[in-house]
Order: structure tokens, then C-alpha cells, then sequence
């Protein structure tokens, strides 16, 4: 990593549970085996495929069909974000056209690697992208996301990386009575940081961006996300979930804003976070800014740990304890991972917590 890039610092409010230290390393990692066969990363359903070796298109284990890799500059003041240029990959729609289950699968072998991405939809278009992050290093990537009137896009991300860093920056301009679903698993041992900024730029918009961060050992992973209600009868969902192990760290920073004329807007806000041990540590800060006064927006934000009296009738009900404390924190996982629309893809994501359930209680 170039020693002039400047990271944020923890002075910076929005930054101060971020692990720029782990990012640092994991940008300096030497190459060395990713642990993982990309043929066994893409899920078992038909539609288009590109794979990315260390940010760099492999056409091998691709089909494209339709979706465009090419270099272009993605412009954006998010300064992880802005660093996301050169190869990348675009999905453009035209009006009232669908494409199901383009996978996007990303491998690193160590250093850092940069993919932006563009995701165009015309009026009436519908798409679901799912995403999977695998290796090690420092994988950053930037998605820039326009639906116009209409459309409606189901974006899965799932990181998977056994080691190293994986940033997102997600920005978003969802218009008139579109939608925008975006669910985010983070059950890897890399630590992460999940950006967006989201905008409902239309009346009747709706945005949701929320997903599930299981850490466990040292390892620290994070989500801040802003959500913009900048025009009226909007609604928006941001619902987390949390589950730290061990000493790690979890951190959850949701904020949704409404502007002045935004009326009759909806938003809901859900922080949870299950700690599995008293050494781990979660930290939630949901926060709501609002001008207008003709609205219905809630937040709530608890952290706590497994209920000892629904352990205690499991257990009773002749389950042993670790299978007990596993189903439960599984329904606490999957509050988050449910909001995912195709079962086969909800399916494989709880396949993805559940091994690390096995792995962690």
C-alpha cells in the first residue's frame, strides 16, 4: 500500500470504531493461498457469473451474459470508496427488463485490491445480484447503484474472507416507487467495514440495507450506514443483527434523515446484538434526523445475551447445551438474513452463519 494514502483516523466521529490498524496489515499481506476454489464459491443457480482474482476479471471461470467488464473511473468523496477505480463491472437494464442471480465473486491472495461497480436499472426493471468475498488481504470495492421509477434490485453480500480486510462503500439514488433491498453477511474472519449512503430521491421509495456481523477472536467488524428520505411517503428499513465471540468487536451505526417536505414517511430502525461471551464487546448507535412532522420512524437498540430461560426449556426438552444455544442464536441471525427475497440464495447465506455457529459456540 502506498505509504502516502491517508485512512481515517478514530478522531473522526463516523470512524471511531473502525480498525484502520487491520486494514493497514491486511493491505501489506504477502501473496499466499486464499484457502478457497472459486468453482465452489459461486452458488448452484443458473444466470450470469464473474469472478475477480485480486480486483482483476478472470474470464475463465466467468460468463458474463450481458453483464459489461470494463475499466472506468467511479467518482466518490468516500475515502475508501474513491480509491475504487480501474477494472470493474456494470449491469445496465433497460425499462421493464429482468435478469435473476448475477453472481459476483471475489478472490484475494494478499495485498490490496480496488473493483467499482455500477448497477443501472431502467423504469420497471428487476435484478438480484449476489456477491461473495473470499482469501485474504484487502479487498475494497465501491458499487454505485440508480434505479429509476420502478425498479426494484435484491443485492445479497456475503464475506467470507478467512483473514485480511474487506471495505464496501454502497451509494445509492432509488426514484420514484422503486426498491432497494440490500442484505449484508459477515461470517469470515477478515474485519470489514460496510459503508452507505443511501437516497430515496423519490416519492414512494423504498430503501433497506441491514444484514448480520458474526465476529469472534480479535476480530472487529463494523457497518455505518445513512439513509436519506429526501422526498415524501418513503419507507425505509435498516435491521441488524450482531453476534460477537471471545474479545471481538461488532459495531453497528445506522442514521436515517428527513428532510423538511418528506412527509408521511416510514422508517424503522432495529440494532440488536447477542453477546455470546462477557469479554466480546457490540456497540450500537442508531440515530434518527427529522424536519418533517407528518412521519412514522422508530429505533430501537438492545444488546444482551442468550435468554437463560429459553435455554433452560430447550435443554429441558432434552437438547445439549451447545445445540440449544445454536438455535437460538441461528433465529437471531436469521431476523436480518430473512429479509433476502430468493429461498435458495436465504438458504445458502444461513448455511454460511450456521458453519460458523459450529465453528464458534
Amino acid at each position: 500500500m502506498s505509504a502516502a494514502l491517508e485512512l481515517p483516523t478514530r478522531k473522526r466521529e463516523a470512524w471511531r470504531w473502525s480498525d484502520m490498524d487491520a486494514l493497514h496489515a491486511a493491505a501489506n499481506m504477502p501473496a499466499g493461498d486464499p484457502g478457497a476454489d472459486p468453482a465452489t464459491l459461486f452458488l448452484d443457480i443458473e444466470g450470469p457469473r464473474l469472478l475477480f482474482v485480486d480486483g482483476m476479471f478472470e474470464p475463465a471461470h466467468s460468463r458474463p451474459d450481458g453483464v459489461a467488464v470494463s475499466p472506468f473511473e467511479a467518482a466518490s468523496d468516500h475515502p475508501l470508496g474513491a480509491l475504487a477505480s480501474g477494472e470493474g463491472w456494470t449491469l445496465t437494464l433497460e425499462r421493464g427488463a429482468a435478469r435473476g442471480d448475477i453472481q459476483i465473486v471475489h478472490v484475494s491472495t494478499g495485498g490490496e485490491n480496488h473493483v467499482p461497480a455500477r448497477i443501472l436499472l431502467g423504469e420497471d426493471a428487476t435484478a438480484s445480484v449476489i456477491e461473495t468475498y473470499a482469501g485474504r488481504g484487502w479487498a475494497n470495492r465501491l458499487c454505485q447503484i440508480g434505479l429509476k421509477r420502478g425498479a426494484r434490485l435484491m443485492r445479497s453480500v456475503r464475506l467470507l474472507q478467512r483473514e485480511g480486510f474487506v471495505s464496501i462503500r454502497d451509494e445509492a439514488d432509488v426514484a420514484e416507487a422503486a426498491s432497494l433491498v440490500s442484505v449484508f453477511l459477515g461470517a469470515g474472519g477478515m474485519g470489514s467495514r460496510i459503508d452507505g449512503a443511501i437516497t430515496l430521491a423519490g416519492p414512494g421509495a423504498y430503501g433497506e440495507m441491514g444484514g448480520a456481523l458474526l465476529t469472534r477472536g480479535d476480530q472487529r467488524q463494523e457497518a455505518a450506514v445513512v439513509l436519506r428520505h429526501a422526498q415524501p411517503e418513503g419507507t425505509s428499513r435498516q435491521i441488524w443483527r450482531a453476534v460477537a465471540a471471545d474479545r471481538s468487536t461488532a459495531s453497528l451505526a445506522a442514521r436515517a434523515e428527513v428532510v423538511r417536505h418528506a412527509q408521511k414517511t416510514d422508517g424503522v430502525q432495529s440494532l440488536r446484538g447477542l453477546l455470546l461471551d462477557r469479554t466480546a464487546t457490540v456497540n450500537l448507535k442508531p440515530e434518527l434526523e427529522i424536519f418533517a412532522d407528518d412521519v412514522k420512524c422508530a429505533h430501537g437498540a438492545t444488546v444482551g445475551e442468550l435468554d437463560k430461560r429459553a435455554l433452560f426449556y430447550l435443554e429441558s426438552r432434552g437438547l445439549p447445551e451447545a445445540r440449544a444455544r445454536g438455535l437460538l442464536t441461528r433465529a437471531f441471525v436469521a431476523d436480518a438474513i430473512d429479509r433476502i427475497g430468493e429461498e435458495s440464495v436465504r438458504e445458502a447465506f444461513l448455511a454460511d452463519a450456521d458453519a460458523w455457529l459450529g465453528e464458534a459456540l
